[in-house]
């Protein structure tokens, strides 16, 4: 699915723009060590060179750890500072470990990937059931859980036509890299920002009756719906749904959660019609906040999946 994309949004005003993300975790350099590391290290050694760098950066990286805690805090109000802040490095080491494994996963034999992914044959079947209706499918997620290795799940397990909608790296080598990846599966990228015709793009994909991936849970710049998360008011992207309503595609939410080491359960969870006898802005608001719904009770089941490494709650009230 979706790379971790670093969004730069822009203030009301025409102020600076302002990346909602710049912990280091997903630069350029960070990720081809990573990459070149795995390829040549048993998966136990990467894991434990991930738990000491991850420690480090929990210890070190006070504003991301911070930020951590307080995103965290919308799933435990009642503990303290110092005990989300020990959650926080759980979801530093959680991350660390889907991408050790997203990356093993692209080297990986075919009975290797069968053995990686526990899923039920009726949800496979479900893709194929809604692409046969020819409108293509809307694959919806967040930054929950581990989105990217869904990618080597839809091409080489299931051998489903994926498009991703991503956003480009601040790093131009940590966007080269991923542009390789997703090109080696076989998988189409629309480039947001790109071109101007982005959503002509997502419609000519549908149209092709292909499965097109985007995250969610970050709106970019006025692309955005207003709906509740966690009990909180937060700001999803509006072109999903908006999407949706325009093609007859429907919404299908996917997530991917570890049951182990280099063992993951794919949940597709139930498909979001966009509803057409609603006014357009009102179908769009529905539809999104039945998503948010859904990766609301993903989240309180896995809080330490959800990879926001900056003030979600601050950032999204700030637009």
């Amino acid at each position: 699915m979706a790379g971790a994309a670093q969004v730069t949004t822009s203030r009301p005003g025409g102020e600076t723009p302002r990346a909602w993300t710049r912990h280091g975790l997903n630069s350029g350099l960070i990720f081809s060590a990573t990459l070149r590391g795995v390829t040549i290290l048993p998966r136990q050694v990467s894991y434990a060179i991930g738990d000491a760098g991850t420690w480090l950066a929990w210890r070190l990286m006070n504003e991301t750890r911070a930020a951590i805690r307080d995103n965290l805090g919308a799933v435990f109000a009642d503990e303290s500072e110092s005990a989300l802040e020990r959650r926080a490095l759980l979801t530093f080491r959680a991350y660390a470990r889907d991408v050790i494994d997203f990356l093993r996963a692209l080297r990986a034999t075919d009975d290797e990937l069968q053995g990686m992914f526990e899923f039920r044959r009726e949800e496979a079947q479900m893709f194929r059931d809604l692409l046969a209706n020819g409108r293509g499918i809307i694959l919806v997620s967040g930054h929950y859980g581990n989105w990217e290795v869904g990618s080597v799940f839809l091409r080489r397990v299931i051998d489903l036509p994926l498009t991703v909608m991503a956003m480009a790296e601040a790093s131009p080598e940590g966007n080269r890299i991923r542009r390789e990846i997703r090109d080696g599966l076989g998988v189409d990228t629309i480039e947001v920002r790109k071109s101007l015709d982005t959503a002509l793009q997502i419609r000519r994909r549908l149209a092709d009756n292909r499965i097109v991936a985007m995250l969610m849970d970050r709106h970019i710049d006025r692309d955005r719906v207003e709906v509740s998360l966690l009990g909180h008011r937060a700001g999803f992207l509006k072109t999903p749904a908006l999407m949706g309503f325009l093609s007859g595609a429907p919404l299908v939410p996917c997530f991917i959660e570890r049951l182990g080491s280099a063992r993951f359960t794919v949940r597709a969870g139930e498909p979001i019609i966009v509803s057409t006898a609603l006014p357009r802005e009102d179908a769009i608001q529905h539809a999104t906040q039945q998503f948010a719904d859904q990766l609301s009770a993903r989240i309180r089941a896995h809080p330490n999946y959800w990879y926001h490494f900056y003030p979600y709650w601050r950032a999204t009230r700030r637009y």
